[in-house]
């Protein structure tokens, strides 16, 4: 079972920065690309970056299964939820994390 759990998030002032991590379980994590994304107050979830199965080491640890997130020059308009995803290709199915919040105060 494909398990995907977020946390790190909170309150940030604005220009700060912060890290978020997600979690994975339930899929061979070392192998295949991990995604993050976004939903802002009122707007569509979209993608903010992809990390690939052999990239940056600071941003994926395959040993702890993680892929983390880091965030700097925080502003405003970056407050949203902040989303894990796994996209598993034989299935097509597409899986997220319950999301861990981001708030900007300016």
């Amino acid at each position: 079972q494909v398990q995907l759990v977020e946390s790190g998030g909170g309150l940030v002032q604005s220009g700060g920065s912060l890290r978020v991590s997600c979690s994975a379980s339930g899929f061979t994590f070392s192998s295949l690309d991990m995604s993050w994304y976004r939903q802002g107050p009122g707007k569509e979830r979209e993608l903010v970056a992809t990390f690939s199965a052999g990239g940056d080491t600071a941003s994926r640890d395959n040993a702890k299964n993680t892929v983390y997130l880091q965030m700097n020059s925080l502003k405003a308009e970056d407050t949203a939820v902040y989303y894990c995803s796994h996209y598993a290709y034989r299935s097509g199915i597409r899986y997220w994390g319950q999301g861990t919040q981001v708030t900007v105060s300016s």
